[in-house]
């Protein structure tokens, strides 16, 4: 049993590679995201394969939809399968099967954001999709801001406002940021700026947006000096433990000076 991941163009239908069009060929089914979306490429180049639905929706039943077929390869709506899409769930399925996977190289938006984005790219993190709020949200944030590194987000055109704004809470508003929209389609455009000009940028907009952050440096945390200061407003157990992520201490440094006092451990997620 052989599965191959395609990359297909997040545009311009030109932005595919000769050998994902043999695969699209050779294969016996060619399993998708979107099968219109993806049988609008293979008629394009004139690619009989048929298609069959696997989204997250039907990707609990897989292994039912694929068993008659030996030679498979999945495309999702745009890009490379396996980023924040279910193509990661597949080759996790499939390999537990004893398929054999291959990833072809393609087509992705975080590589051309990055690269035209005009901040440092030697050291980077890509994030996806942040979560949509909550704790999570804003320590997944302090943690980005605490890399040190340029940092990649996808995100949708009804969130990029809070996002942005969210962001300038943790960066500030003049951090340098990079926003590329619709890459490698008609009305591609890659703003350069700061997070501030951004926002006012980007008012009402359509599209995918890719957001390419410049590393922040951020200062030396003086852990015990903090904890003084959170302690004197009142805070202790978890919503000591809380602050003190918020600030930039280190997970495990946070919770031993959370705890420190309290008469019996606490369940950091609570």
């Amino acid at each position: 049993m052989r599965l191959v991941l395609v990359p297909t163009p997040i545009g311009n239908l030109e932005d595919i590679t000769l050998r994902a069009l043999r695969v699209l060929k050779e294969v016996e089914v060619v399993a998708c995201e979107d099968t219109r979306r993806t049988g609008l490429l293979l008629r394009h180049y004139g690619i009989p394969t048929p298609t069959l639905r696997l989204d997250q929706h039907t990707m609990g039943k897989a292994r039912e939809l694929l068993s008659p077929y030996a030679y498979v390869a999945y495309a999702t709506d745009a890009g490379t399968p396996g980023i924040s899409d279910p193509g990661a769930d597949l080759v996790r399925l499939a390999l537990e099967w004893g398929w054999r996977v291959e990833a072809l190289p393609g087509p992705t938006a975080l590589i051309p954001a990055l690269v035209a984005s005009g901040l440092p790219t030697h050291r980077f993190t890509f994030e996806g999709f942040l979560p949509k709020g909550g704790k999570e949200r804003k320590e997944r944030l302090w943690a980005l801001a605490r890399e040190g590194r340029t940092a990649v987000l996808y995100e949708s055109p009804h969130r990029l406002q809070k996002t942005l704004e969210d962001l300038m809470g943790v960066y500030g508003p003049g951090h340098p940021v990079a926003v590329a929209r619709e890459i490698s389609k008609v009305h591609e455009e890659i703003f350069r700026g700061t997070l501030e000009e951004a926002w006012r940028h980007f008012q009402n907009s359509r599209g995918e947006f890719v957001l390419v952050l410049g590393p922040k440096e951020a200062p030396p945390v003086e852990a015990n000096q903090l904890l003084e200061e959170l302690k004197a407003q009142g805070l202790k157990g978890k919503a000591l433990f809380r602050a003190l992520l918020q600030r930039g201490v280190p997970r495990n440094e946070a919770y031993r000076l959370a705890l420190e006092g309290e008469k019996k451990p606490f369940e950091e997620g609570e």
